[in-house]
């Protein structure tokens, strides 16, 4: 394998693991997102009434 090869293949494997570090990093940091709860959406609706 000449130089240039072995240069580009170690860039390459440095740049995706950098990248993949990055982005477990991220995932693992991020606050999680408040999500309404469909129960207290629904405390101020009429429950229904069965049809006849």
């Amino acid at each position: 394998m000449n130089t240039e090869a072995l240069i580009t293949m170690v860039a390459t494997q440095g740049i995706v693991a950098s990248l993949t570090g990055y982005f477990f990093y991220r995932v693992l940091t991020t606050k999680p997102k408040a999500e309404p709860d469909s129960y207290t959406e629904n405390d101020d609706e009429v429950e229904r009434q069965p049809q006849d």
